[in-house]
């Protein structure tokens, strides 16, 4: 067998450097009652929204689906819910 030698110490300091992570995921209902400026400025922080949709999704999300398409962001309606994404967070569906 061969030698091999594995810095794990600094396999970690590598991640931690690459992996800058900020913003949260917020559960909300999107009923009509939020401000479309209210989750543009959510996502504008780096949050992603799982939004229960109470009502046509279509009217409810009109109010700032496009400026999310428009950033590079995301939205995927699955189940009753819209997920908005920041730009830079991938919503991945190839499994659905």
């Amino acid at each position: 067998m061969s030698d091999f030698d594995l810095d794990l110490r600094a396999v970690e300091e590598h991640m931690d450097e690459e992996l800058d992570l900020e913003g949260s995921i917020l559960l909300d209902v999107l009923d009509g009652t939020t401000e479309p400026e209210t989750w543009l400025e959510t996502l504008g922080a780096g949050n992603v929204l799982v939004l229960n949709v109470d009502g046509d999704v279509n009217e409810l999300a009109s109010g700032f689906a496009r400026d999310v398409k428009e950033s590079g962001g995301s939205l995927v309606h699955f189940r009753g819910f819209l997920i908005v994404a920041p730009p830079g967070v991938d919503v991945d569906t190839s499994r659905l």
